[in-house]
């Protein structure tokens, strides 16, 4: 019998699935067999799309339940949405650090325990990844010497590295997983924005030479979904080329 992933009759989740790395993830997931429920902020484009700000916690919760009742027993939960603010540190603003904490690190937060909350309830397993960055341990360079100024950017994603960690031996004892993968380069529309020369200078100094396709983040994610990573949790999984052996 081959390696194969089946997650027929589940319904999993898949926060900002609706675009860019989020929208190859709910691909994939779907692509396995699963019902897949859609939380986006804005820019809704994808059927089964439930339009939730991840900050609100109590939001959270109903939408969660919702899905539950509509979609079937949630199984899987992706919390992928993330936001970034560019700019200088002097220039930085409470409101721009609220911005990215809300949705990097509590929106985290508050998805995962909204589906922690469904599964407890019923005795049930269930698995959470977590979409991070390699920016959670290392500060991304613009150029030789300079690095890109993202620094609240960058500190919630360390932050939120840690969040899993601390859920993961939280709800260990109810069977729950949960895991983070953090991408390096990606090739995205925000990443298409940026200057070709910060771009070629990047992907220079990463092992494989390119910048990832978006798609080559799926198969991380959906093995730690699913069953064959029943003993894995707690864990964060670079794929990011092999940025981090230098």
């Amino acid at each position: 019998m081959g390696f194969t992933i089946d997650f027929t009759g589940q319904t999993i989740i898949v926060t900002g699935g609706n675009r860019g790395i989020g929208y190859e993830l709910s691909k994939g997931v779907a692509q396995a067999g699963a019902n897949v429920a859609i939380i986006y902020r804005s820019a809704k484009d994808a059927e089964q799309a439930y339009k939730c700000d991840v900050g609100d916690a109590e939001l959270v919760n109903s939408t969660f339940k919702q899905i539950d009742d509509e979609l079937g027993p949630v199984t899987g939960l992706v919390a992928n949405a993330g936001v970034s603010v560019v700019k200088p540190a002097v220039d930085l603003t409470s409101d721009d650090f609220k911005y990215v904490y809300d949705v990097n690190v509590l929106g985290v937060f508050n998805t995962a325990r909204a589906a922690a909350k469904l599964w407890i309830a019923r005795q049930a397993k269930g698995s959470i990844v977590v979409n991070s960055s390699m920016s959670s341990r290392i500060i991304n360079q613009s150029a030789e010497n300079q690095s890109l100024t993202q620094i609240f950017y960058n500190s919630s994603k360390a932050a939120v590295s840690s969040v899993v960690k601390g859920l993961a031996a939280e709800w260990a004892i109810h069977g729950i997983r949960v895991n983070t993968i953090s991408p390096g380069y990606v090739k995205t529309a925000q990443t298409s924005g940026m200057d070709p020369k910060i771009r070629e200078y990047q992907a220079a100094n990463i092992p494989l030479r390119r910048f990832a396709e978006p798609e080559e983040m799926v198969g991380q994610t959906v093995l730690l979904l699913s069953d064959y990573a029943s003993y894995m949790t707690g864990g964060e999984y670079f794929v990011d080329g092999g940025q981090l052996i230098w």
